[in-house]
């Protein structure tokens, strides 16, 4: 690293260390793993000494609030403010996958969760569902349910910024734009290579 990167970097550490500062100790922990799983970090579980750097255990596939299962649907809904169907079908389905234990679900069970938490009905949970998958916040599932993807988990952790959701929405559109642009590639390549093999038979 450069001088200047030192710099940059002492600078940063000093945002981050007076923005928790402000926060309940209770809090920072949580914190600091919603920042870990957005930008897709992970660390080394390691018990801290005198003599040792602090550090982060190692995020879970349970994702970075599933140590605590007391919270109920009502309150993690209240918690996170998803402010449309297809937000609040993606938080259900990470709550589903994380505190009951449930990564592959049916429209069925999507609904009979939002009515636990007291959440308005859905006009068409189907259609929600439906375009929450269209979106990339939800992936097929064997035997025709759906689970939560990667892009939903950092969605759902990014809430209730709704800057920081809209970022990772931005990277869904992003990446899913490269893919199709590379699967065009790909299929005019092939179409060439068709072209080429009969342009020699009459």
């Amino acid at each position: 690293m450069t001088e200047g990167d030192h710099a940059l970097t002492a600078e940063i550490l000093q945002q981050i260390i007076t923005a928790l500062s402000r926060a309940e100790p209770s809090t920072r922990l949580k914190l600091l793993q919603t920042a870990a799983t957005f930008f897709e970090l992970k660390f080394s579980s390691a018990h801290t000494s005198s003599s040792s750097v602090p550090s982060m255990p190692e995020q879970s596939n349970q994702g970075a609030f599933s140590e605590d299962r007391s919270i109920s649907p009502k309150d993690f809904l209240h918690d996170k403010s998803p402010q449309t169907d297809i937000e609040r079908v993606t938080c259900l389905a990470y709550y589903l996958t994380h505190y009951r234990a449930t990564p592959h679900f049916k429209t069925l069970d999507i609904s009979k969760l939002n009515t636990e938490a007291a959440q308005i009905k859905f006009s068409n949970a189907a259609w929600s569902v439906e375009n929450a998958a269209k979106k990339g916040l939800l992936v097929p599932a064997p035997q025709g349910h759906k689970q939560i993807s990667s892009f939903g988990e950092r969605f759902v952790l990014a809430l209730p910024n709704r800057d920081a959701a809209k970022a990772v929405l931005a990277n869904v559109r992003k990446k899913r734009k490269a893919k199709k642009l590379g699967n065009a590639q790909d299929q005019d390549a092939m179409n060439n290579e068709d072209t080429d093999d009969t342009s020699g038979i009459t």
